[in-house]
């Protein structure tokens, strides 16, 4: 109750004008502290943001579809190896594309309308807009673009090599495991039985 007896005092006072402006200036002030700290705690925890160094970006594009192949095997050789009734797995993944980088980008668009009359009654409109576009980079590094998200390339084909893949069971489980987890069709993987 006293916050209440306090503001109907401060608002029957003749300062009423100044009294409401200081408290909006005091919420836009808490407002704007808030939301820069959400911002940054948003910025540092979001896993779909990743910050590429120059050199990065730079990579050859071979580079990248190689070191994403090199990943996909491992993983495969790994996960097809604990199969039951599967030995020794080796295998090779080939791309199509190469990985799209797309970064984050401000846009800025102004329109501006003018109308103006002449003393004889005509009338003359101007309509100007500009746009403009700048790629979003780290505020630390200046060298770092912040990607927003990240294309990997389709895989374009598999081939497994395994011991035990001379029994069809085992051959069907390998073939149907790599298609589910590449979620690619049937004709893009084989499989083989190692010597």
């Amino acid at each position: 109750m006293k916050i209440l007896d306090l503001l109907k005092e401060k608002f029957d006072n003749n300062n009423f004008i100044t009294t409401l402006m200081i408290i909006i200036i005091l919420g836009a002030i808490i407002l704007i502290a808030t939301s820069s700290l959400v911002e940054k705690t948003n910025k540092e925890n979001t896993p779909d943001t990743i910050l590429y160094e120059e050199s990065n970006i730079s990579k050859n594009s071979s580079e990248i579809i190689e070191d994403y192949a090199n990943t996909i095997e491992k993983k495969l050789e790994d996960i097809l190896s604990k199969i039951k009734g599967v030995g020794e797995v080796k295998v090779m993944v080939t791309l199509e594309d190469t990985a799209e980088r797309i970064p984050a980008i401000n846009t800025a668009k102004t329109e501006e309308k003018t109308s103006e009359k002449d003393s004889k009654g005509g009338i003359r409109e101007v309509f100007k807009q500009d746009y403009s576009e700048q790629v979003v980079i780290n505020g630390n590094n200046n060298d770092a673009l912040v990607i927003i998200k990240e294309v990997k390339p389709k895989v374009k084909g598999v081939i497994v090599v395994a011991e035990g893949a001379d029994d069809l069971y085992i051959k069907e489980k390998l073939y149907n495991a790599v298609k589910t987890v590449l979620g690619i069709s049937g004709n893009k993987v084989e499989v083989f039985t190692s010597n």
